[in-house]
């Protein structure tokens, strides 16, 4: 199992992970949690709904919402970066998107931003359209490449 495996993988490393998740509501680090043993890796979790949550908790600027909107590659940036910031861990992942119902025709529902932070490297972001697949699917679209994207960050070694 994906989870089990990056979990080892991080335990092996010495690497603690956090996240910052809107549209999965702690999906991620619900899923991560559910193994026996990983409170030696999960450091903490973030669930910040609301703008006003992802900028007090995770120093989201302002001008980055109204500029892009909570649903972007450069608010997921500044999640994850404020994740690891606000955390002891050494590897944090961010999740913003439009689970569903609904969206609109420049951000329709099933598109998700997601960040990932790591000490010394630079934050990667990207944007799945996973497309209108009713919300319990989005969120468990997106929490699932979340893990994905976790255990190949810990796959690959880090980069200058």
């Amino acid at each position: 199992m994906i989870v089990t495996d990056l979990l080892d993988r991080a335990k092996t490393q010495g690497v603690m992970i956090t996240t910052a998740e809107s549209c999965t509501g702690g999906m991620v680090a619900a899923a991560l949690t559910d193994i026996p043993g990983s409170s030696a890796v999960v450091e903490r979790g973030f669930v910040t709904y609301t703008n006003t949550a992802k900028q007090e908790m995770l120093g989201v600027r302002a001008d980055t919402l109204e500029a892009h909107g909570a649903v972007s590659e450069e608010v997921a940036r500044e999640m994850a970066e404020g994740a690891l910031r606000n955390s002891q861990a050494q590897l944090a992942v961010s999740i913003t998107g439009i689970a569903g119902p609904g969206g609109s025709e420049f951000k329709p529902e099933g598109r998700v931003c997601f960040g990932l932070a790591a000490n010394n490297q630079a934050t990667r972001t990207e944007t799945i359209e996973f497309g209108a697949l009713g919300r319990n699917n989005v969120r468990r679209a997106a929490r699932d490449h979340v893990l994905v994207l976790l255990n190949n960050a810990l796959c690959t070694p880090p980069q200058d």
